[in-house]
Order: C-alpha cells, then sequence, then structure tokens
C-alpha cells in the first residue's frame, strides 16, 4: 500500500506562486508514475501534470502549460504554479501508480486526500 499526503495549499493572489508537495510512504519502491489532478466546486477531476519515474518524461494539461512545474525527487513530487487566475481555484490531489507512464485519473491507484488552493482576484 502506498500513502500520499499534499501540503502547500492555501490563499494567494491572481499572479502569484505556490508550490505543492506531495510526499508517499510504505510501499514506494513500487511507485512509477506520480501525477497532480485538481477538483473545481462542481467540476470533474481534472488532470494537471504527469512526471515519469526518473523524472525526464513530463506531460501537462493545456491550460497550465507553461505556468506550471512538476518535478520529482524519489518518492516526492512538488508541482510549482505560477502566474496563478483564479480559475486555477480548487482541491489539487497528487496521485501515484504503479505503472510506468500515467494520465488518465481512472488509472491511477493511489490517491492523497487534498490540499486547497484558493486564488484571489
Amino acid at each position: 500500500q502506498v500513502h500520499l499526503v499534499e501540503s502547500g495549499g492555501g490563499l494567494v493572489q491572481a499572479g502569484g506562486s505556490r508550490r505543492l508537495s506531495c510526499a508517499a510512504s510504505g510501499r514506494t519502491f513500487s511507485i512509477y508514475a506520480m501525477g497532480w489532478f485538481r477538483q473545481a466546486p462542481g467540476k470533474e477531476r481534472e488532470f494537471i501534470a504527469t512526471i515519469s519515474r526518473s523524472g525526464r518524461s513530463t506531460q501537462y494539461a493545456d491550460s497550465v502549460k507553461g505556468r506550471f512545474t512538476i518535478s520529482r525527487d524519489n518518492a516526492k513530487v512538488f508541482l510549482q504554479m505560477n502566474s496563478l487566475k483564479p480559475e486555477d481555484t480548487a482541491v489539487y490531489y497528487c496521485a501515484a501508480d504503479e505503472a510506468l507512464w500515467v494520465v488518465d485519473k481512472n488509472v491511477f491507484a493511489y490517491w492523497g486526500q487534498g490540499t486547497p488552493v484558493t486564488v484571489s482576484s
């Protein structure tokens, strides 16, 4: 089993930056793909970014490309968010899986509890 805990959420002004962290514990040796998703009130959970085990491969949603950066240090994954907009307001979730590469939220096996980010205008 893998346990994920996110941190770093909070209130930030539009145009500002925030860095989210996610630490994995448990069977971390089995983790390959890790990613970030978000869910705004009344909306479905959406893909933000994913990263391979080595960290050399990444993929981003078009809505955050150029503003957000995913990175990884072993069993920790980070999301650097710059130029934040009010529409980035959501609960942000970390996800992990034993597959080599995952983008689909229905495939990720492990999820954190989420950390809320509110961007004020």
